[in-house]
């Protein structure tokens, strides 16, 4: 029964695995908006997307379908599409979740089929490996907002003097898009090529807000259109925006520096107990194997990571400070 349980487990992580490299290394994920788009802008031949678009729905593989149920069953559980794009990870949610679930089981097998690593491994190596693609999204995500924040002032200047200049606003927002560096030219530019597309700017603009949660963006499409509404000198306004954003994060550094010795006590804290354990594993094996061959070590061992867990949550909330 083992033997069959390890060969169907197997099959089931390569098969996910190839198959979420496989989609991965596939051609064009462009959807047919997207290419509609482009060649009404010039970019792109409509000859060059015959081929795939009109290839005929008997020919769709048993992947495609199992990527349409996952695309339905993420839908109802949330926008984890608009989640890839702030990361600006070009896969679909499917592919995603397919290479998740490869690691993991993959990782499960690893545990099992190799000798040498001990089979209880395998709860505790499956999971990580298949969050760990999340976590790395999440991150990433983190850093590019983060980013994007602190380019915010200097975009706000550079459109203040454009006004300046005389320039439209649309002017404005194209200058930041060929000026400045990613993340931020890279949604300004989606910004101006919707306009330039037939969409309102105030439409365009609040589109970028949708998927960049912003608060500063949501104060300067905010002043845009109250500009618009009652009129004023819009370059002044920015100019006092930016003023203000430079001043928040000045404010956020002296928190920052002033809560770094609670920062570093908390990874302290919550990286001692996963390294004494590695060590204790390491030095006596037979000692630590309690924890996953007796029903009182599942408990105690639950136990630890449910208050390992609460206490990130406490030691997070306590050294955060909102500005």
């Amino acid at each position: 029964m083992l033997t069959i349980i390890v060969i169907v487990a197997s099959f089931i992580g390569v098969a996910a695995l190839v198959g979420g490299v496989a989609v991965m290394l596939r051609g064009d994920t462009d959807s047919v908006v997207e290419d509609r788009l482009e060649i009404f802008v010039g970019t792109k031949s409509p000859t060059s997307t015959r081929g795939h678009k009109l290839e005929p729905s008997l020919l769709s593989s048993p992947l495609d379908e199992t990527r349409g149920m996952i695309d339905k069953l993420l839908s109802r559980v949330g926008n984890f599409r608009l989640l890839l794009e702030q990361a600006d990870v070009a896969l679909d949610p499917s592919r995603f979740v397919l290479l998740c679930a490869g690691l993991a089981t993959a990782g499960a097998a690893v545990c099992i089929l190799v000798p040498s690593v001990p089979k209880y491994l395998a709860p505790i190596v499956a999971p990580i490996l298949g969050v760990a693609p999340l976590l790395w999204l999440l991150l990433r995500r983190r850093s590019r907002l983060r980013k994007f924040g602190q380019q915010m002032p200097e975009a706000l200047e550079l459109i203040s003097r454009a006004l300046r200049a005389g320039h439209s606003l649309a002017s404005g927002i194209n200058l930041v898009s060929e000026e400045m560096t990613e993340p931020i030219s890279k949604e300004f530019r989606r910004c101006y090529e919707a306009q330039n597309l037939g969409i309102p700017l105030e439409e365009a603009m609040d589109d970028m807000c949708g998927r960049v949660p912003n608060l500063d963006l949501r104060f300067f499409v905010t002043a845009v259109v109250l500009q618009r509404q009652t009129g004023g000198d819009l370059a002044e306004i920015l100019d006092k925006i930016g003023s203000l954003i430079r001043e928040r994060f000045k404010i956020w550094g002296q928190i920052q520096a002033l809560t770094g010795e609670g920062r570093l006590s908390g990874i302290v804290l919550l990286a001692l107990p996963p390294a004494l354990f590695l060590v204790m594993y390491y030095l006596n094996p037979d000692y630590c194997a309690v924890l996953f061959t007796d029903p009182m070590g599942h408990k105690m061992l639950a136990a630890a990571v449910v208050m390992q867990i609460v206490g990130a949550v406490v030691i997070k909330k306590i050294i955060t400070i909102k500005v």
